[in-house]
Parts: C-alpha cells; structure tokens; sequence
C-alpha cells in the first residue's frame, strides 16, 4: 500500500526524455511516471497531413548530446533521491516510544543462526506496505532497510530477507499462499503484517484474528520460526474508523500473547510519533492518508532490527529467556 511519488516529468519534457526516465525509474514508480508521459499533451496533427517534400523536411528526434543530457539529468535525480533517503534521520531522528515499551528476547531463533554464523532467512509477509508502497524507490521499503541494517552489523553473516507483500490483501488471500511463500520457504523469522485491509474493508476483526492464529500455528508446526506480527498503521484513512481499528490492534495483540509469538505495535508506535514526538502525520504518511513515506519504513525497518540485534546480544552474553515470554516491544 503507498505514495507520494515524486514526478519528475513537465509537459515541456519530449516523448523520448519521459520514456528514458521511466526505464530509469525503479518499479514501485513506474505507474505515476507513465501517468505523467501519458499526460503531457501529443503534438498537433492535421487530419490529412500534406506529404512534405525534401526541402520541407526537418529533423525532429534530439542530437546525441542533448540525450546526453537528458539522461545525466535522469541519473542525477535518482541519485538525489538516493542521498535524500539515505540520511533520512539526520532531518528527523528515528526515536522509539520511552513510554510502556520495554525489550525481551523474543526472537530465538533468528538471533540464534545469527550467533552461529548460519544463514538467516527472514519471509516480510503481508499487504502493501511490505510491498512498499509510498516508498521513493523499492531500496527503501522496509523489508530492504531491514536487510541493509543487519548485512551492516553482520557483514560475515549470510541474510536474506524475501519480500512477500501484495497490495490490498488481507489475511484470506494470505492464507491462501501462507503455504507456498512462507512455510515452503523455511523461515528462521517471519514478519507478518496484517489487518490494516481488514479495518479498510469493514471485515470482521474477530475473523481476521482467527485467520491469523491458525497461520501461526501452520508456521510453529512446520519448524522452528519466530514470528512476529505487526498490527494497523496509525494513519488518517485508519484512525477514521477508530472502533475497527481498535479492536484489530486489541485482538491481534491477544493472538500473539496466546501463541507465544511476537508483535511490533506499529500503530501505537506511529501514534506516539505524532502524540508525543510532535511530528506531522504528513511527515511519515504519504498524501493518500494511509501508506507510509521513506521516513515511515526506515523508523520501521530501524526499530525492528535493533530488537533482533539486542535478542543477539543476549543470546551472547548467555541470557536464557523463557520459551513462553516473547511479546515483542520495541525500545
């Protein structure tokens, strides 16, 4: 689910700059940018064209300097998108609820293969903002900010992070290929984001629960996988039906304390960067009101992989942590 996309194309721009800029632009932007090329305004044509002859005949199509020129220009704008997203916490620190948070081992299992230098699998399962949605470019969803943050703190350890998200789905197209893209796969962690198309579409929040415990309970009878559940975003289009969402933040939170298995608070965690952090809504949701922007993710990404990070470091220094305590909050 997401984005404020930036559009880089003018109506002044040529037909061939505005298809070089599409080939340069990556895939979660595709679709803005073939908007705005099919919106910049065709060249005038005469229903019966006269043949021209030699004499009148010009050449239309730009010199190989002037596409030169504007493919550094293309070049130049992905790499400022690049540098934008990537001191993004300079502009905004990514600071983490002080209030009614606190950390616990709660990931066994991934922390474990990491300690032992094994390969990591990490399935990012969901809907559209796995996906990525509302993000500049696919490098900055959350499931890639993720990757890079443990690749940088393991540079020797061998990660992988799948991304398994599909826009507009809930848990009963998740369930559908819970088997194919996630069990089959073999997981050490999967993180599973689910509810927010529930609240959306006026499902039953009770059914949605339901949905997601038995999908818990294929994932712990296949191996040994740590979950981790993450619950609505806190953003206009879903605070708008408060009581929905209310009771799907309420009732996934019930699940994960009943399998024993985590959850990232995400709409509490966004809340409190609006409520008590006093930072813009429009400062980590994208002007559709629901998905999140660059900011959104990195925080996400940022703040899950820190608690993988300390459940590793306990793990090290020989904290053994009880199989049935592994509510997941994050710092």
């Amino acid at each position: 689910m997401s984005s404020l996309r930036p559009l880089w194309l003018s109506t002044s721009l040529s037909a061939s700059a505005a298809a070089l800029l599409l080939l340069l632009t990556p895939a979660s932007q595709t679709p803005a940018l073939a908007q705005a090329a099919q919106a910049a305004p065709a060249p005038a044509q005469a229903a019966n064209p006269a043949p021209a002859s030699p004499s009148q005949t010009t050449v239309a199509a730009t010199s190989p300097t002037e596409q030169r020129g504007i493919a550094a220009r293309a070049i130049d704008k992905v790499k400022q998108v690049a540098k934008s997203a990537g001191d993004i916490f300079a502009r905004v620190p990514c600071l983490a609820p002080k209030v009614g948070s606190k950390t616990m081992g709660s990931l066994p299992h991934v922390a474990g293969k990491l300690v032992a230098g094994k390969p990591v699998v990490i399935v990012a399962f969901g809907s559209s903002s796995t996906a990525g949605y509302g993000a500049s470019s696919p490098d900055f969803n959350y499931p890639n900010r993720l990757a890079a943050q443990l690749r940088r703190k393991y540079p020797t350890a061998d990660i992988t992070v799948i991304n398994a998200g599909i826009g507009g789905e809930d848990a009963p197209e998740m369930m559908k290929r819970l088997q194919k893209e996630v069990i089959d796969v073999h997981p050490d962690l999967v993180i599973w984001q689910v509810g927010t198309n529930a609240v959306l579409r006026n499902l039953d929040p009770g059914d949605t629960a339901k949905m997601v415990e038995d999908g818990i309970t294929r994932i712990q009878a296949a191996g040994d996988a740590d979950v981790v559940l993450v619950d609505p975003q806190y953003s206009p289009q879903v605070t708008q039906r408060a009581e929905s969402a209310s009771k799907m933040v309420k009732l996934l939170g019930k699940v994960a304390e009943l399998r024993h298995v985590g959850i990232f608070p995400r709409f509490e965690v966004m809340r409190d960067w609006h409520e008590k952090q006093a930072i813009p809504v429009e400062s980590f949701v994208i002007a559709d009101g629901l998905h999140m922007n660059d900011w959104g993710y990195a925080c996400f990404a940022q703040l899950l992989g820190d608690d993988i990070i300390r459940s590793v470091g306990q793990i090290k220094l020989g904290v053994n942590v009880p199989a049935d305590v592994r509510t997941y909050r994050p710092m």
